[in-house]
Parts: C-alpha cells; sequence; structure tokens
C-alpha cells in the first residue's frame, strides 16, 4: 500500500525530493456500545479498526498548501496557503485538515511552511466509521511529526482533532471518534470515561465470534443537524435537572438518581433524551464487565437493549437501520446488533457467531434489497492499532 501510495504521490506532485516523503495512517472506528454519551460525560467502548485514512506528505519551501485526494479524484489538485483558515463549503474535504492547521495555530505551533499531502481512505464514504476523526488525527500526527511538536501526545492530537471538527466545521461531536483513533489499540477496545478521559485498554475475546459490521448505504442528510439538536436537548435536560440536583452532565447520574430527578424536566421529547443518555452509560458499563466476566450472552443484549433506547427515545435510526437490526436479531447466532455512529443511516455493529456469518450475510443481503433496493455490504471486522507513521 504505501508504495502505490508513495507512486501516486510522485505522479501528482513530481518525483523531486523522494526521500522526503512520509506516509501516515489514522484508523477509523466502530462504537460497539455506549452512543450518543460521550457529549454527555458518559462512558464509550469503540475500538480502531483496519480501515482508515492514509496521509502522503512532503514539506514545501513556500507558504503553499496542495491537497489531493484519491477518493475525491473528479475535484483535482486543490491549492490554498496557511494563511487561509477560512471555512468555505467550496473547500469540500479539505477544510477537515485546515481546520487542524486552524487549530494547531491557535495552540501557539506554527506551521512555518506549506506541504504538499496526498489522502486516500479505505474507509466506506458515509458509513458512519469516522472517516473525518481519522482524517483530522492523521492530519495532526502528520503535523506533529512534519514539523517537530514532539511535545504533542497522541491525546492532545485527538483534542485538536474533536476542537477543530467543533469550531471550525461546526460538528459539534464529542471525543470519542478522535480518541479511537489517535489511542487504538490492536485487539483491544477501549473503555473511556469521557468525563475524565480516564481509559482503559479491555481485550476484545469473543470465543467463536466476530465483530460483524453491515453498512446499509444510506446516510440521510439529518445527521449534521439532528446530532447538534440532540447535543442542545441534552444540555437543555440537564439546565432543568439542576434546579434539583448539582450535575453538570447527565453521564454522572444512576439510573436510581435519574428515576429520583427526572420529574424535572418538563418537557417529554427532553426527558426522552435524558433517558437515553443515563441508561445507555449504564449499560456500557454493564457490558464492559460483561465482557471481562466473558460473558458474550449478556453484552449483546445489552447492545439490544441500546438499539431499541436509539430508536425510540434518542430518535436517531431510520427505517432501513431498524430493518438491519431486525434481520440481524431474528438470526440464530447473532448475539446482539445495533446501530452505530451518529445515526439517520451508516453502520450497524453486530456480535456473530463463525458458523452464523455465512447465513448472516446471505439472509440480510437478500432481504435488505428485496424490501430497500439497496445492496448491504458486510465487513467482518479486524480491530487495529491508533494511528501510526508507515
Amino acid at each position: 500500500m504505501k508504495d502505490q501510495l508513495i507512486s501516486k504521490f510522485t505522479a501528482i506532485f513530481g518525483e523531486q525530493e523522494t526521500k522526503n516523503i512520509r506516509t501516515y495512517f489514522a484508523p477509523g472506528r466502530v462504537n460497539l456500545i455506549g452512543e450518543h454519551t460521550d457529549y454527555n460525560g458518559g462512558h464509550v467502548f469503540p475500538c480502531a479498526l483496519t480501515l482508515g485514512t492514509y496521509a502522503v506528505v512532503r514539506k514545501r519551501d513556500d507558504k503553499k498548501i496542495r491537497f489531493y485526494s484519491m477518493n475525491f479524484e473528479e475535484m483535482g489538485m486543490i491549492e490554498s496557503f496557511l494563511n487561509d483558515f477560512v471555512y468555505r463549503e467550496s473547500a469540500s474535504w479539505t477544510n477537515y485538515l485546515k481546520g487542524v492547521i486552524w487549530t494547531f495555530e491557535k495552540r501557539g505551533y506554527k506551521i512555518p511552511t506549506g506541504f504538499d499531502v496526498l489522502i486516500y481512505g479505505d474507509i466506506p464514504n458515509g458509513a458512519g466509521l469516522s472517516s473525518s476523526a481519522s482524517l483530522e488525527v492523521v492530519t495532526g500526527l502528520m503535523l506533529k511529526d512534519l514539523f517537530g511538536f514532539q511535545d504533542l501526545s497522541m491525546l492532545e492530537i485527538a483534542l485538536i482533532g474533536q476542537y477543530s471538527e467543533n469550531n471550525f466545521n461546526g460538528m459539534n461531536c464529542g471525543i470519542m471518534d478522535q480518541f479511537a483513533s489517535a489511542l487504538g489499540k490492536k485487539d483491544h477496545a477501549i473503555f473511556l470515561d469521557t468525563n475524565t478521559l480516564i481509559y482503559e485498554y479491555v481485550p476484545i475475546k469473543l470465543k467463536n465470534a466476530k465483530i460483524v459490521i453491515t453498512n446499509s448505504k444510506v446516510k440521510h442528510s439529518l445527521v449534521d443537524t439532528k446530532y447538534n439538536e440532540r447535543r442542545r436537548e441534552c444540555e437543555a435536560a440537564v439546565k432543568e435537572l439542576q434546579s434539583v440536583t448539582e450535575i453538570e452532565s447527565l453521564g454522572e447520574l444512576t439510573e436510581e438518581q435519574y428515576q429520583q430527578f427526572e420529574s424535572a424536566i418538563s418537557d417529554t421529547v427532553l426527558k426522552k433524551r435524558a433517558n437515553h443518555a443515563v441508561y445507555e452509560n449504564q449499560r456500557t458499563l454493564r457490558a464492559v464487565q460483561a465482557l471481562k466476566n466473558k460473558d458474550i450472552t449478556l453484552f449483546g443484549q445489552l447492545m439490544n437493549a441500546s438499539h431499541e433506547s436509539l430508536k425510540y427515545n434518542y430518535e436517531v435510526s431510520c427505517e432501513e437501520i431498524d430493518l438491519l437490526v431486525e434481520l440481524a436479531q431474528s438470526i440464530d447466532g447473532v448475539l446482539g446488533s445495533r446501530i452505530t455512529g451518529g445515526g439517520f443511516g451508516g453502520c450497524t455493529v453486530s456480535i456473530v457467531k463463525e458458523e452464523a456469518i455465512y447465513k448472516f450475510k446471505q439472509l440480510i443481503g437478500e432481504q435488505y434489497e428485496k424490501r430497500t433496493g439497496h445492496i448491504a455490504e458486510f465487513y467482518v471486522v479486524d480491530i487495529g492499532d491508533g494511528a501510526h507513521a508507515i
């Protein structure tokens, strides 16, 4: 892969100074459980994938930046300058890199020269597997290495990615996606307290079972606006709860505490949102403990319960995803299945016994195409490491 990418880079940008070309990779992620809890101060349980974003880069002597994406070749080479830190819709995918550069500058990490960069991602576009976070993290790692910012930790690179997405690109995401991309570990998921950023690597040992991601191949345009709306609704619920209890986030509440105080939330919709955030956080705590206890059956049941809540309380699912989950849960050998990611399309994540994987793909593939007209894609997942130089 590295040789192919460098060959493409030199074809686009020229063959001069080939010894100074550097290559980096940052993975996408799948979240096993703990959805929409990261910006609510709760726990999440993602793992890094072996799919992700590659960056091939070479420093320039001037202030020019030249971008090229193998995923958007029809856009050709896009040129910009180091002083051009303005979000523009016309800048398309380059806004993610510009946002990271902008954040570096804001934090006192001055980028002295421009660079040529080629990007290639093998995460399916719009699948909800965090292609944007992996692009931000690979950019952060690239800038750290290229310009000698060795004091920057991978945690700080994750935080820079989140800040840039929140404040440059206007997506109010939590820390989970960038954290998983920056700090992932092969064959482990990350049990992360998003309130304190204390984390633990938990080995994923699924005896005779695999993680299977199913891509619905649909992405409704609601995702960005509704994501930000859900965050505002949760913040509004916290404000009402603060009249009866001292909390800063919904993740601080146990189920019992929430039941005690929920009458302080006057609006029915806000109550549903808060219910999901609190109960999903507790489900995540129980699910990680179940995995440590080798109780994969309970882990799967909690995944199923997570989907029910995301569908009815948080209302971030859609017909196509609900169909995929319903079909998966009807198959003997599927331990659990749920939507993963921001919602309104994208992917489901399922725990499937190895002997049931063929049937899983066959039955869901046939029924899903028959009932929606879309052709689902399946990925039997390997869990990989976080961002690194290649």
